[in-house]
């Protein structure tokens, strides 16, 4: 049997959600609190919990055969590395975590170009250097080891920090001037592991159902009973991923529809579908849908 790959998967903030991707994927591991190296059910796998600063590099060197870490983290590493797919999640919803400046609300900055000089204080110093380099704008950037929003205003002028919501900097009388990034996790593999079909082909099937789970996120699975007299109406009604499934029945005149759809719209759809004669109306959660 071939070697396990190990993963690097990122803990702390975005651990759970990671976690949950994976339990939905098909991957049991185990949420062990006090270990780096959590047991998962699949003998192609070992796991390693990092942080997600961390992995890019591991990954690039060869510590770990591949890693799911965040694209800015990537870029702030420069990170030579395979990217194998992004994939669309975060800690908290489904929109990107973006780095953004920011500055306390009664700081006289209102843009960019008015950090000139300044001092500014973040946890991504080559991501914000890159961004002023860009904007030809010279400041002084200073590493932070964290509680980023709050050093200003007596360390710093501005923060540039990673958000979902912006909610955090609110609470603490910061303001956004500019978003430098978004960035969504991607899985990534070491270019070494990559080269290696026999490793490439578990990377990628591994991708696949990571991107199935993340696809059946929002979906549903519906399934009725209709008569057949009516299954032309019923299937204009339905506003589906792809073509239902239609299969007829033991039943004289009956057929069998199955089909996929965004789970927001089914509460207004079953009523229409009731009206139009379908019976026995069945909606169930999707773990994977791989196209």
């Amino acid at each position: 049997m071939a070697r396990p790959l190990r993963i690097g998967l990122p803990s702390g903030s975005l651990q759970e959600a990671t976690l949950d991707l994976f339990r939905r994927a098909g991957y049991a591991i185990a949420r062990a609190s006090r270990t780096y190296r959590p047991a998962i059910d699949d003998p192609n796998f070992e796991v390693r919990l990092l942080r997600a600063q961390e992995i890019a590099a591991y990954v690039q060197d060869g510590f770990l055969d591949l890693g799911l870490t965040g694209s800015d983290w990537i870029q702030e590493t420069r990170a030579k590395v395979q990217v194998v797919s992004t994939l669309r999640f975060s800690k908290a919803t489904a929109q990107p975590a973006r780095w953004v400046i920011a500055v306390p609300n009664r700081s006289p900055i209102r843009r960019p170009s008015q950090l000139r000089g300044k001092r500014i204080a973040t946890e991504a110093v080559g991501l914000v250097r890159q961004y002023l380099a860009k904007h030809k704008i010279k400041a002084k950037v200073e590493f932070s080891w964290g509680a980023t929003e709050v050093k200003v205003p007596e360390l710093a002028d501005a923060v540039v920090d990673i958000t979902e919501t912006g909610s955090s900097l609110a609470a603490n009388g910061l303001r956004i001037l500019d978003t430098i990034l978004e960035s969504y996790p991607q899985l990534i593999a070491s270019r070494k592991s990559w080269s290696v079909p026999a490793d490439r082909t578990r990377i990628q099937n591994l991708s696949m159902l990571l991107e199935g789970a993340l696809r059946a996120r929002d979906l549903v699975g519906l399934k009725m009973n209709v008569p057949r007299r009516c299954l032309r109406s019923v299937n204009s009604a339905l506003s589906s991923l792809r073509d239902p499934t239609i299969s007829s029945l033991a039943r004289d005149g009956w057929v069998a529809v199955e089909t996929v759809m965004e789970e927001k719209i089914v509460r207004s759809i079953i009523p229409r579908l009731k009206q139009l004669g379908a019976e026995g109306i069945i909606e169930y959660p999707l773990n994977k849908v791989v196209s």
